[in-house]
């Protein structure tokens, strides 16, 4: 499996590249708000992409076990590869109330539109691109460990 880089980055040879443009140029959102996002993969032949999906995902990072939960799934196969849509598309969804965006010292609540292409012979490639939830403040640790 390949990670993506969060949002823009260099273009190397082979290697996939990912872009996640949401409505609002500062990716925040309140609850149960809809969020419209566009997605564009460059670098691959759509040919050689025999599946691909798109989800909405929060997860926790931090102490203790890490938690994830997913809101919105969409998977998309082909025989011998995907359609022509793969490349581009976009999806329009509600978001829910719970759980908020959080900055904490020992644990961070984080949203991200994830888009994960399968390849012929089983390879994939992830991109992860963080979206805020909720207008919720950092720690007082965090912040002043920022400063």
């Amino acid at each position: 499996m390949t990670h993506g880089e969060e949002g823009e980055g260099v273009s190397r040879p082979g290697v996939p590249r990912i872009t996640v443009l949401f409505d609002r140029p500062e990716r925040s959102y309140a609850p149960h708000d809809v969020m419209t996002v566009r997605h564009e993969v460059d670098g691959v032949a759509a040919a050689s992409v025999v599946a691909f999906e798109r989800s909405v995902v929060w997860y926790t990072e931090g102490k203790g076990e890490e938690d994830l939960g997913v809101h919105h799934f969409e998977r998309i196969e082909g025989e011998g590869g995907t359609s022509d849509s793969i490349p581009t598309g976009s999806m329009s969804l509600r978001l829910p109330g719970s759980p908020l965006s959080y900055e904490g010292i020992i644990v961070k609540i984080r949203w991200c539109v994830r888009v994960r292409l399968f390849f012929e012979g089983g390879r994939d490639f992830v991109s992860e691109h963080v979206f805020e939830l909720g207008a919720v403040p950092p720690a007082r640790g965090a912040v002043e460990r920022l400063a």
